[in-house]
């Protein structure tokens, strides 16, 4: 059984910054594939960023490349996603997501998903 539990989201004012996390249980969280998606109001799912399981590898989608920041802490099975410079249109229901062997920015090719946490940021 593979549970994810995100946190971190709230309101912030733009520019301003939040980190997200998702704590993982379960033993298989070293060997996942890990990504974080949103979705915003009245839009489909999108990809955010991922990572391997090791951490050598990152992808970012490029509305966000240069101000969010994916990473892991395997011994705590956590994922993080520190966001800087907010904008208004990066307010959604923020998700975090895990599959095994290798990165996807589909939302389909991941098989584990938490319940989301809502980040809002006010211009």
């Amino acid at each position: 059984q593979v549970q994810l539990v995100e946190s971190g989201g709230g309101l912030v004012l733009a520019v301003g910054s939040l980190r997200l996390s998702c704590l993982v249980s379960g033993r298989t969280f070293s060997t996942f594939v890990m990504g974080w998606f949103r979705q915003g109001p009245g839009k489909e799912r999108e990809f955010v960023a991922a990572i391997n399981s090791i951490g050598s590898s990152i992808t970012y989608a490029d509305s966000v490349k240069g101000r969010f920041t994916i990473s892991r802490d395997n011994a705590k099975k956590t994922l993080y996603l520190q966001m800087n410079s907010l904008k208004p249109e990066d307010t959604a229901v923020y998700y975090c997501a895990a599959r095994p062997y290798y990165i996807s920015k589909s939302a389909e090719d991941y098989a584990y998903w938490g319940q989301g946490t809502q980040v809002t940021v006010s211009s």
